[in-house]
């Protein structure tokens, strides 16, 4: 079976393709953005890259940094579009199946060529892509279409499955899959409650994340409560780290950043998570957000906003975690945080709760096999 994948680069979408290593399937990736090289994390998975440039002229990136609407000009006739690339990867590969990731990156660019065939089209919702979907720029026209289009439809939480339907989609629901394909939890590296540190901050600002609400919160909370803890934020916008540098109060705690556009390594992330007294994420707008599934497997107490009540189909408040109902209420977080931080016998209870939840729902050598099976299925029902 031969199966073509279309995503961007994501360190998610590579962690579920690899759930099909050893599959006995031909696994093709088309990056939908060709950013960037090959990635060696999939080497086994064959890489379409490479294939927007027509011609890699001399001093392209000297130009292109340079005189940027002079380079602007010259890619108009110095690019092949994703319409024509697909098409040709389509005809030369002929896939059994073609999966996309996330509707706006990947699905809607390569629609147009999906509606001139009858391969099976599946696709997996990531993030905002449902439930935000306005905000992100999608139509109710191109929604419609896509929706008729996709035959099997992926979420990674019950909401977008129910919000899917109501917008239009009535095709075969495959069921909700953690976007990455399952946790692998490294159990040596999981503290005991007395010996974490860390408060742990998500640091997306970017109008859908709202980090700097978390930073407004820790402003106003005494210094007291954050004797002996190091706060630490990853994948922070730059917004966060002028914040913080502007702002007396934060100044003077322990803060280490960062950036969002400076690679960190899962590992090191999950070893956060294992070190950290509570994980704080907050936003507008999201899916089932793999960080936090992330944090609770580690055992860091989560403190995470519940838009569209997705969250809340993973923790409950006040009892595996805390829920934060207005994400743009510094107050309300704050509130959350000294109460995280003040109670020990709810993070211990916390803590063991969510370690055995994710080991039994969100294990990802359980979820291998049924993974695989998804593809196998949808190739039978196509003869």
């Amino acid at each position: 079976m031969k199966i073509l994948m279309v995503a961007i680069p994501n360190h998610h979408f590579f962690q579920w393709v690899n759930q099909l290593k050893n599959s006995g399937y031909e696994v093709f990736w088309f990056d939908v953005t060709d950013g960037g090289p090959k990635s060696d994390r999939i080497n086994w998975v064959k890489q379409i890259k490479g294939w927007k440039l027509k011609w890699d002229f001399p001093f392209r990136s000297r130009i292109k940094k340079a005189f940027p609407s002079i380079y602007k000009f010259i890619q108009k006739y110095n690019e092949n579009t994703v319409y024509d690339e697909f098409k040709s990867q389509m005809e030369t590969i002929k896939p059994d199946i073609v999966h996309c990731f996330e509707m706006q990156l990947s699905g809607l660019p390569i629609l147009s060529i999906m509606e001139q065939n009858n391969v099976p089209f599946m696709y997996s919702s990531w993030g905002s892509d449902v439930f935000y979907f306005e905000q992100l720029g999608v139509t109710n026209e191109d929604l419609k279409s896509f929706y008729n289009r996709v035959d099997y439809l992926i979420t990674d939480c019950k909401r977008d499955y129910k919000i899917a339907v109501n917008n239009g989609f009535n095709s075969a629901f495959l069921g909700v899959f953690p976007g990455n394909g399952g946790l692998e939890v490294d159990v040596s590296k999981i503290l005991p409650v007395s010996k974490r540190k860390i408060i742990l901050i998500k640091g997306y600002d970017d109008g859908v994340g709202k980090a700097s609400i978390i930073f407004k919160a820790l402003e106003s909370i005494p210094k007291a409560f954050f004797q002996n803890k190091e706060v630490v934020v990853y994948s922070a916008d730059d917004t966060i780290k002028r914040q913080v540098e502007v702002s007396k109060q934060l100044s003077n705690l322990s803060i280490k950043i960062y950036s969002r556009y400076a690679f960190i390594e899962n590992e090191k992330l999950l070893s956060f998570m294992g070190q950290s007294c509570i994980h704080i994420a907050n936003s507008i707008s999201d899916g089932m957000p793999n960080a936090l599934l992330e944090a609770m497997a580690m055992g860091a107490f989560p403190i995470q906003s519940n838009p569209g009540q997705v969250t809340e189909e993973v923790v409950e408040h006040n009892k595996n975690g805390l829920l934060i109902s207005n994400p743009n209420s510094p107050e309300e977080i704050a509130v959350h945080i000294q109460n995280a931080i003040n109670n020990e016998t709810l993070r211990k209870d916390a803590q063991n709760f969510n370690i055995n939840y994710i080991q039994k729902y969100y294990n990802r050598a359980t979820l291998q096999p049924e993974i695989q099976a998804l593809y196998e299925s949808v190739n039978a029902k196509s003869f």
